[in-house]
This record gives C-alpha cells, structure tokens and sequence, in this order.
C-alpha cells in the first residue's frame, strides 16, 4: 500500500506564518549576493547596460553626496527602461536616472525583516524588488522570486517531512 502525498490535511500543512523566515536567511542562500548600483545621475542607456551586463532586471539607484557619502535613493527596474523609451522614444535612452525613480521615500527592509513583513511591503507599494539596509548600509536586495522561492522551499519541505512522517510512523490511508 502506498500513502498518496497529496491527501495530506490542511491541519499538518504550516501557514505562511508558522515559516518564520527573515530577510537574511534568504540572503545568505543567494548565490548570486552582489549588489549592482547605479548613480542617479546615469543615462537610462547606461543603466540598461549594466543590467544586462550583470544580468539583474533591477538596480538599486544611489546619490553621491560628499557629505552624507553612498546613499541608496532608490530602485531603478526594467520596467523604468520600457517607461523612458515608450515615452521618449529612442531619445528615452538619454534620460537621466534621476528623472524617472521616486527619492520621495526610499521602500526598504532590513535583514531581520521577516518575509511575510517584506511581502506585505512589495504588495502596498506594488513593487516586486527591496533594497536590504542594515545600519545605514546597503547589504543586498531581495526580491518577490527570492520571497516566493523561499516560501515554495519552506512549504515544499514541511509537506515532505509531513508526508515521510506519516508513512515510517504508519499514519496514512
């Protein structure tokens, strides 16, 4: 006899609260951790560039200020390059940085943010990338596939687990 998987009870299933998992936690599983900046200042053809060349769909935006040093002001996504283009047309590529983020408030979390805080974030704002700041320091960035993964990962897990419980305890159908 065989125990199927998917009949397993919403009771033995954790919820999105019970996988308590920080920001950091996901951070430290990355493989690929560099944070790729742009200063503000940048052509929207520079910053396209460097997505591409570091193969990243979002940049976190920075303001070199001598008296305040590397300030993160922002987020700069794929999405800002499709805005100046359709808008500008081939003179989009030119557009400052600067001209298409928000410095108003600068969306951010922290390491020992929790996930389901740092989804929260993501789904009022509507963005899907979050710059991580501890101490005043940029430390990396977290987007809503790295949340997403982590919480499949965490799901996926406690179901197998679930599951191998029942059959080597002799719980099952």
């Amino acid at each position: 006899m065989y125990t199927k998987i998917a009949s397993l009870d919403r009771v033995t299933r954790p919820s999105l609260m019970e996988v308590a998992m920080q920001v950091g936690d996901v951070l430290s599983k990355k493989t690929h951790a560099r944070v790729v900046t742009v200063r503000m200042n940048e052509t929207v053809g520079v910053a396209a560039q460097l997505m591409r060349a570091s193969n990243v769909s979002a940049l976190v935006v920075k303001d070199v200020v001598r008296t305040e040093g590397n300030t993160a002001v922002g987020m700069f996504t794929e999405r800002d390059v499709v805005r100046a283009v359709a808008e500008k047309g081939s003179a989009g590529v030119n557009v400052k940085v600067s001209q298409l983020i928000s410095v108003q408030k600068l969306v951010a979390c922290s390491s020992s943010d929790s996930l389901e805080h740092v989804r929260h974030l993501m789904n009022v704002h509507h963005i899907r990338h979050l710059p991580v700041i501890d101490d005043f320091s940029l430390t990396g960035v977290i987007s809503m596939r790295d949340v997403s993964s982590a919480f499949d990962d965490a799901m996926g897990g406690a179901t197998t687990q679930t599951a191998a419980s029942s059959l080597f305890c002799g719980r099952g159908p």
